[in-house]
């Protein structure tokens, strides 16, 4: 098994160690892109319908810099990776030198993925079926989105985490996402879990949202000291792949608040909210509800807008 940083859901068992060490400095994207790649063999879907490419999510949805929160990192995918692009991912002995070597320049600084062949947390569950990260086969990025795209053929399942590099490693912080399943009614078992990850041991503290299942609904689970031992849930009513969502996790000083397009959801505070430094983890991969992928599927996540914000130090 991988020396790596990875954690499942709200039941798991929890294996690996955190990796990365102090933050990164990635570049900042702008622009909606226009350009387009071919996904090539197995087939893939290059972009969503019913939502403006790359366009960011309005103002009074996503906040701007405040007196808590300075934005780091933003993107709105204007650079295109074909299908492939995220291929040879080390994360460099647990550094934040993490990388992978076949995206273009202009995303590399930006971007990591586990590498192929970790298993995910089903495969470490020993779960009925479970898959192995393959982020070549599985992410790229046109159109003004990313596109990740797990499938199943007659074995394991082809999962796929991505990191944003601005996150690795922080103390405090928001995290920003657009996304939307492509056709959440046949994507029976694949899921989410979007988290929070330390990025030392020990491993104290998980925060995931969204997470769940792309066919079904998705929520909150916070799991603190040690993981595992204690959990807070919460499951926003209405909230679904099935729709473009916009989702924020702000972390500062004994807090940890929930946005869902918007509007503030849940919010944890004292013992639940994290003290050490932790990497943002967008990690796609084999449902563990029970629901089993069929053979010959395939499922897609596409996301319009990412963003990472650094905390400012006001005491809230």
């Amino acid at each position: 098994m991988p020396d790596n940083w990875r954690c499942g859901p709200a039941v798991k068992r929890l294996a690996g160690l955190a990796a990365a060490a102090l933050a990164l400095c990635a570049c900042t994207s702008s622009a909606a892109g226009t350009s387009t790649a071919t996904a090539s063999s197995p087939q893939a879907t290059g972009t969503a319908t019913g939502s403006p490419a790359g366009a960011p999510p309005s103002a009074s949805t996503v906040q701007a810099d405040s007196p808590r929160w300075k934005l780091k990192w933003q993107t709105y995918f204007p650079d295109s990776a074909p299908l492939g692009s995220f291929s040879d991912c080390n994360n460099n002995d647990r550094t934040p030198a993490a990388y992978c070597a076949g995206l273009p320049a202009s995303l590399r600084s930006q971007w990591w993925a586990y590498p192929s062949g970790w298993p995910d947390t089903a495969t470490e569950t020993h779960m009925p079926l479970g898959g192995y990260y393959d982020p070549a086969h599985t992410v790229w990025i046109s159109g003004g989105q990313m596109h990740i795209r797990m499938f199943r053929t007659t074995g394991s399942i082809h999962s796929a985490a991505v990191v944003p590099k601005a996150s690795i490693g922080q103390l405090y912080g928001k995290y920003v996402e657009r996304f939307r399943a492509l056709d959440p009614g046949s994507s029976t078992g694949y899921k989410s879990s979007h988290l929070l990850w330390p990025t030392y041991a020990p491993l104290n503290y998980e925060v995931d949202f969204p997470e769940g299942e792309w066919d079904s609904s998705f929520c909150i689970h916070v799991h603190a000291i040690p993981v595992g031992t204690a959990t807070k849930n919460f499951c926003p009513v209405g909230a679904t792949f099935a729709g473009w969502s916009t989702t924020e996790v702000e972390w500062w000083p004994g807090n940890v608040a929930f946005y869902l397009n918007g509007t503030e959801i849940y919010h944890v505070t004292g013992k639940w909210a994290p003290d050490e430094r932790m990497s943002w983890i967008i990690q796609n991969e084999t449902a563990l509800g029970g629901e089993i992928a069929p053979e010959n599927s395939s499922a897609q996540l596409n996301i319009s807008y990412v963003a990472v914000y650094t905390y400012a130090g006001e005491k809230g």
